[in-house]
């Protein structure tokens, strides 16, 4: 799966990931044909907790999730594994047990997480932290086709940062730089011209991003476009339950909404505003 993996960042088209978050969805996804799957953090963070992306999900809880995905699929799974749990040596614990899941790749992304007293959660640390994270990484990775990506928010950073941080990525090694936030294609052309590795990106289904032929001569090889597998998931659950049990509620729920309804993010905002006052 690695070797597959390191073949689609080596050819010269753009591929778009399957959201996997079980088993059965990845066999789903290889069967239907897609060459690359991604275990999304928020995902992961929904499916084994029913809590809100807040960072709540520890390694040991995520690890478990890929290492089930990782004994079945037969198509490449990248793990988004956040921050890497921690700093540099919990970044070299993460890759460590993240390989043995059987993961091809993953992303370590230079957010300051979990988001601190008084910071927003999209703050980023220092690039020279972000540097320290990705050498640990591939200090820690014992099969070199393991693919050890570098994340970064181009939404929140001007584009001389964007480039100063991806260029600085690069240089420690990364194999891959992965970006969320990126505007269009003007602004993704200005960052890509002053890098020389596979780009990754995700878009969230971004109609300005959209062109995927020019997306590839820009060098991106993944597009990460969102989980909507697993939202539709979510929603056919409910669908079929409240038809079984005869529910009328007068209203229908997207799955955005019913997300919302069943994670309760209000409680963890209330409890980030009293014990850590974090600013959104």
């Amino acid at each position: 799966m690695r070797t597959a993996f390191r073949a689609l960042l080596d050819s010269d088209s753009c591929f778009h990931t399957a959201s996997v978050f079980d088993p059965m969805s990845a066999r789903i996804a290889a069967d239907l044909g897609f060459e690359v799957g991604i275990l999304g953090g928020s995902v992961a963070s929904l499916q084994v907790l029913a809590a809100p992306d807040f960072a709540l999900i520890t390694l040991s809880e995520f690890v478990e999730q890929a290492t089930r995905i990782g004994r079945v699929s037969r198509l490449p799974v990248i793990a988004d594994a956040d921050h890497g749990y921690g700093n540099a040596l919990n970044v070299m614990r993460t890759v460590v047990e993240l390989e043995r899941a059987g993961i091809a790749a993953l992303t370590i992304e230079d957010t300051l997480l979990p988001a601190q007293f008084g910071r927003k959660s999209t703050d980023l640390i220092s690039v020279e932290e972000g540097v320290g994270k990705i050498r640990a990484a591939l200090e820690a990775r014992v099969d070199p086709d393991l693919a050890i990506i570098a994340r970064t928010h181009a939404g929140v950073l001007s584009t001389d940062e964007v480039i100063k941080r991806t260029k600085a990525y690069e240089a420690a090694g990364a194999d891959g730089i992965c970006m969320v936030g990126v505007a269009d294609f003007e602004h993704l052309e200005a960052i890509a011209e002053h890098l020389n590795v596979p780009l990754v990106l995700v878009t969230y289904g971004n109609p300005k991003l959209r062109d995927n032929e020019r997306l590839a001569r820009l060098g991106v090889r993944i597009v990460v476009n969102g989980h909507a597998a697993y939202f539709a998931a979510i929603k056919a659950t409910y669908d079929c339950l409240r038809d079984q049990r005869q529910v009328a509620t007068g209203e229908e729920l997207t799955a955005t909404e019913l997300t919302h309804k069943y994670t309760q993010p209000e409680d963890y905002i209330v409890w980030a505003e009293a014990f850590m006052n974090v600013k959104e």
